[in-house]
């Protein structure tokens, strides 16, 4: 037992021994109860190192998984420029995270929009300090929640990347990210998470990311793609993907990585920990399956790309809903966003064209929607979700569309002037003979491959 808890019990047995002669002063009561309910928090060492090996499976996510999703996903002599943005989004953002980001998400403000300054530069944080979890009196290490927290932070503008792959300076890259982050991550990771934001109080339900991360990273990209333009020969020139091989391996690291994702959320290794952990599967395969159908239905072939593709949208339609949905409707998600988001991959997309390169919005950003959405739809007890009797899922599902409303609002329209203002300082693409020769050299002077 550390000092403080010490002196808490030690000031509760004076209090109590004082009871009898004060029975009537509620101030005392009301100290020894406090003094009690500080002492009585615990600390699971289980809990801890869960915590960790889920923190460090999020990061696996990003590094090396997202990278090489994406890096085979693109033709060769841009593949060295896609593992170098996300390695270097990674780093910056668990800089800011600390500087500036904690605080901005979960620094103890009352506002709804943002967690204002108390925790700058991580201002009071010790080795004691605690971060609350889902159970009364339960807690885990501040420093461990933080780092859990930063490995979001990390993904997010990662995923953006992929809708102007090929294309955009790598400069842009970074100061678009230091500035996205700053006023459309923290604030939504607020807004949904932090017991004072605008979208927890509404009652909007986003277990581990929905809104915060992937509506927030395909609404940020599609306005990304749309501004920076097409890529050069787009229509004409074979932009297949170099290496399904790498895309398989990529994306099979982010399903492995996503149990920390979801069933990392709980903070806690607990019986709960079974509903999104079991999710991650089962609505994952689903989506899988779905989107291989629909392949084989509609062109003759299932794909190893579409396959991929399933699989990425079930995580992420999941995401939101793995700690609401059972395992049935967990299935029943998966079956039905992989067609959803095929749609806007195979045709949408065509039809207005922009050119989202690795499909953020395709997937991310609706995939996410009709996540947060089917969280409030297949939510109840009917689907053998977390609903009670009085669960709602019309109304449930009418809350979920006005957080999903407000992010895509505020996400677009921050995201728009942050853009225009990279452009005007940076500039967001490189010169037209660089993105011929490829980003690898242009860029960063090697290559990803040599003959």
């Amino acid at each position: 037992m550390n000092i403080k808890k010490t002196l808490g019990l030690a000031a509760a047995l004076a209090a109590a021994a004082a009871l009898p002669a004060l029975a009537q002063d509620t101030t005392v009561v009301e100290e020894v109860v406090e003094a009690v309910a500080e002492v009585s928090e615990t600390m699971d060492k289980g809990d801890v190192a869960w915590m960790m090996t889920a923190t460090i499976l999020v990061l696996f996510m990003t590094m090396p998984g997202l990278a090489l999703f994406y890096g085979g996903l693109v033709r060769t002599k841009n593949m060295l420029s896609v593992l170098m943005q996300c390695t270097l989004i990674s780093a910056m953002m668990m800089v800011i995270w600390v500087f500036w980001g904690y605080s901005f998400a979960f620094g103890g403000s009352t506002s709804p929009f943002w967690g204002g300054l108390g925790k700058l530069f991580l201002s009071g944080v010790t080795p004691d300090s605690t971060a609350a979890t889902f159970t009364d009196g339960v807690v885990i290490p501040e420093y461990v929640f933080i780092a859990f927290q930063m490995t979001f932070a990390v993904i997010t503008p990662a995923l953006i990347v992929g809708s102007f792959a090929e294309r955009v300076k790598f400069s842009a890259v970074l100061l678009f990210v230091a500035l996205w982050s700053t006023f459309v991550y923290f604030p939504i990771a607020h807004m949904v998470w932090d017991g004072a934001g605008l979208l927890f109080n509404m009652g909007a339900l986003d277990f581990a990311g929905g809104t915060v991360v992937h509506i927030n990273a395909g609404v940020a990209a599609l306005v990304g793609a749309i501004l920076i333009g097409p890529r050069i020969g787009m229509g004409k020139d074979n932009m297949a993907p170099h290496s399904m091989t790498l895309t398989m391996v990529g994306a099979s690291m982010l399903w492995v990585g996503w149990f920390g994702f979801n069933a990392g959320s709980n903070l806690e290794a607990n019986g709960f920990t079974g509903l999104p952990f079991i999710n991650t599967f089962v609505a994952t395969a689903a989506a899988i399956l779905s989107w291989s159908a629909v392949e084989a239905l509609l062109r003759g072939k299932a794909s190893m790309l579409g396959a991929a593709s399933g699989m990425v949208a079930g995580l992420v339609a999941i995401t939101p809903a793995c700690g609401q949905l059972g395992p049935m409707g967990a299935i029943l998600l998966g079956l039905i966003v992989s067609p959803i988001c095929y749609l806007f991959v195979a045709k949408v997309k065509h039809q207005f064209g922009y050119d989202d390169s690795l499909d953020v919005f395709g997937i991310h950003g609706i995939g996410g929607i009709v996540g947060a959405l089917g969280t409030g739809l297949f939510g109840g007890s009917m689907f053998g979700g977390q609903g009670g009797d009085d669960y709602s899922a019309i109304g449930q599902t009418i809350i979920q569309a006005q957080a999903v409303g407000v992010t895509i609002v505020w996400c677009g329209l921050v995201s728009l002037v942050l853009y225009k203002l990279v452009d005007m300082t940076v500039g967001l693409r490189v010169d037209s003979d660089s993105e011929r020769q490829g980003l690898d050299l242009t860029s960063h002077g090697e290559a990803a491959y040599h003959s």
